[in-house]
C-alpha cells in the first residue's frame, strides 16, 4: 500500500530496487490490494515486476478485492461492498493483469459485507480456483461468525486482520483462538500499531519497558514490537508496511528473537497500564 500514490509514489526503478532487497532479505511475499493507490498502486507494482527479471516462482503475490473505492478510476456514488460472483471474478482477472501474472497465490475478501451471499463469494472462488487464477483463499478482518458463515461453502486458508501492541482485541474476542483451532493462518496489518505514530501516556510506557530490554535481546524496539506478535501461539505473519530498506532487513531479524515469557508480559502490561487479571 505505501509504495504508490498511497506511500512514497516509488518510482518504477525505485521499485525495482526494493523488489530485489526484499528477495535478497528473503522476503518473497508482496501484499496488494486492488483500491491501493486508488487502483493504481498494482499496476505500477506490475510494471516494474515486469522489469525486475524476477522468476515468477520466485516471489508470492497477495490481492485483495471487494471494497468499491470513490475514485476517479471508478464510477462509484459511494464507498461500498461488492462481492457478488462476477464482480470478484472480473476484480481477480484485472488485478492479475495489473500485476502482470497468471494467478494470485492468494486472493482476500478485503472488508466483510452485510450483504455478502456465502453461495455467490464460494462459486467465484471455486471458479477462480479451478481455473487456476487463484491458489489460496481467504479474508480480511472478519470475526469468527463471519469466517464460520463463509467457511461452510469454501475453505478459508487465511484471515488478515488488525492485530499489534497497542490493538490486540483478537487476543480477547475470540478471533485468534478460532483460527487457531481451524488452522487459519492469522496475518497481522499495522503491527507496530500506535508506538510510533502517537506520543501519549500509553506509548510512553512502551517506549519505557522497551528501552529496558533493548540491551537484552541486541534489539530495536520495532524488532522487539515484532517478536511480541510472532510469539504468539496462532503464528501471526506480520505485514510489513514499510519501503525503508534498513527496516526490512530488521524486521526479518527479528524472526529470530525468541522473548521470554515474562519479557512478553511485561510488555503487555506497559501497553495495558495495569498488570494481567
Amino acid at each position: 500500500m505505501t509504495w504508490g500514490s498511497w506511500g512514497k509514489q516509488l518510482s518504477k526503478k525505485d521499485m525495482v530496487a526494493l523488489m530485489h532487497h526484499c528477495i535478497s532479505n528473503k522476503i518473497t511475499t508482496f501484499d496488494h490490494a486492488d483500491i491501493y493507490g486508488a487502483y493504481t498502486t498494482e499496476a505500477e507494482f506490475g510494471k516494474a515486476f515486469t522489469d525486475s527479471g524476477i522468476k515468477r516462482e520466485e516471489i508470492q503475490l497477495i490481492s485483495k478485492c471487494g471494497i468499491q473505492y470513490l475514485s476517479e478510476n471508478r464510477n462509484n456514488k459511494v464507498k461500498h461492498y461488492d462481492y457478488n460472483k462476477d464482480y470478484i471474478i472480473w476484480s481477480v482477472e484485472q488485478s492479475l493483469q495489473h500485476l502482470n501474472t497468471e494467478y494470485l497465490d492468494l486472493l482476500l475478501l478485503h472488508r466483510p459485507s452485510p450483504l455478502m451471499v456465502t453461495e455467490e463469494i464460494a462459486e467465484a472462488i471455486t471458479i477462480l480456483k479451478k481455473e487456476g487464477k487463484i491458489r489460496d483463499f481467504g479474508v480480511s478482518n472478519f470475526t469468527p461468525s463471519q469466517m464460520d458463515m463463509i467457511g461452510l461453502r469454501v475453505d478459508i486458508d487465511v484471515n488478515q486482520i488488525e492485530f499489534s501492541l497497542t490493538e490486540h482485541s483478537a487476543m480477547h474476542n475470540g478471533s485468534l483462538d478460532y483460527m487457531k483451532t481451524c488452522g487459519i493462518k492469522p496475518m497481522a496489518w499495522s503491527p507496530l500499531g500506535s508506538v510510533f505514530r502517537e506520543d501519549n501516556e500509553q506509548t510512553r510506557r512502551i517506549h519505557k519497558q522497551l528501552g529496558q530490554l533493548m540491551e537484552k535481546y541486541n534489539a530495536t524496539e520495532d524488532q522487539l514490537l515484532l517478536a511480541w506478535i510472532m510469539k504468539h501461539p496462532a503464528y501471526i505473519h506480520p505485514v510489513v508496511g514499510t519501503t525503508n530498506k534498513d527496516r526490512l532487513k530488521q524486521a526479518v531479524e527479528a524472526t529470530k528473537i525468541e522473548l521470554e515469557l515474562e519479557d512478553w508480559f511485561l510488555i503487555l502490561v506497559a501497553c495495558q497500564g495495569h498488570k494481567v487479571p
